[in-house]
C-alpha cells in the first residue's frame, strides 16, 4: 500500500493518543493526527524522525497524519493501524482464492477476512505489530479485550468447519516473528495459546517499509 504526499518531520511530544506535536522541515511546530491509538512509547520518543502524510480533506482540524517513525538502530517502523489490513488485502488478492471478503460477520465479531477456495472456507484475523525488543515482536502493546475475543471466535469457528488463522503484520524490517505479550495482556496470551492448541494457524507477514509504502514481501507460517 502506498501513501501520497509524505514529508519528514521531528517528533516533539504526544499530548494524547490521537495527537502529536512535530517540527516540520521549515521549522514550524504542527499538531498532527496519530494513526495509531496504541502506546508506541518505544518509538515516539523526543527528537526522532517521523514521516507524515498530508490529508486531502481541507475540512480536517489537522493537516497531517503521522504514519511512520525511525527507531534508532532498527530502521523505519510503519505505525499506521490501518496499514496492516490494507497490505493483507492487497496480498490476498494476488493469491489463488475464489473469494476474498473483508469484515466478515462470524459469531459476535467481525473477522477481518473471509476467503473461499473450492470447498474450503477460511477466516483470517489481522494484527499489526510495532513493538519490537531484541529482534522479536510482541503483541499487543496495550491490553485489548477485542484481541482475545477474536481469538476465541476463531477457535470456535474450527468446529463449524472453517480453517482459521491470525496474521501478524510486522510493520518494520528488523524482526521476523511475534510472540504474545504476556506481561501487558495475559488474557490475550492465554487466548492465543488456547487458539494455537485448538488448530488456529499463525502467520507472520514480513513487510518492506519505506516512508511512502508498506508491502508484504513474505508470509511465514509459524510452527
Amino acid at each position: 500500500m502506498k501513501y501520497k504526499n509524505t514529508i519528514k518531520a521531528v517528533f516533539l511530544s504526544r499530548p494524547n493518543r490521537f495527537i502529536a506535536d512535530v517540527r516540520l522541515e521549515n521549522g514550524e511546530t504542527e499538531a498532527v493526527h496519530v494513526k495509531n491509538t496504541g502506546r508506541c512509547r518505544e518509538l515516539l520518543t523526543d527528537g526522532i524522525t517521523v514521516y507524515l502524510e498530508q490529508s486531502d480533506n481541507p475540512n480536517r482540524s489537522t493537516r497531517y497524519d503521522l504514519i511512520a517513525a525511525e527507531k534508532p538502530g532498527k530502521g523505519l517502523f510503519n505505525i499506521d493501524s490501518q496499514a496492516p489490513n490494507a497490505a493483507v488485502k492487497e496480498w490476498l488478492e494476488k493469491q489463488d482464492c475464489d473469494l476474498v471478503r473483508p469484515e466478515y460477520r462470524y459469531g459476535n465479531s467481525r473477522i477481518d477476512f473471509y476467503m473461499e477456495r473450492g470447498t474450503e472456507k477460511f477466516l483470517l484475523e489481522v494484527k499489526g505489530c510495532t513493538l519490537e525488543r531484541d529482534g522479536v515482536g510482541y503483541f499487543p502493546d496495550a491490553p485489548t479485550e477485542r484481541g482475545a475475543k477474536h481469538l476465541r471466535e476463531l477457535t470456535s469457528s474450527l468446529k463449524d468447519g472453517y480453517r482459521a488463522g491470525i496474521a501478524f503484520v510486522l510493520q518494520a524490517e528488523c524482526f521476523r516473528e511475534v510472540l504474545p505479550n504476556e506481561e501487558t495482556d495475559p488474557a490475550f496470551a492465554e487466548a492465543f495459546r488456547d487458539a494455537v492448541s485448538a488448530g488456529v494457524e499463525v502467520f507472520f507477514c514480513l513487510c518492506g517499509v519505506t516512508p511512502d509504502e508498506m508491502v508484504i514481501t513474505e508470509v511465514i507460517k509459524a510452527g
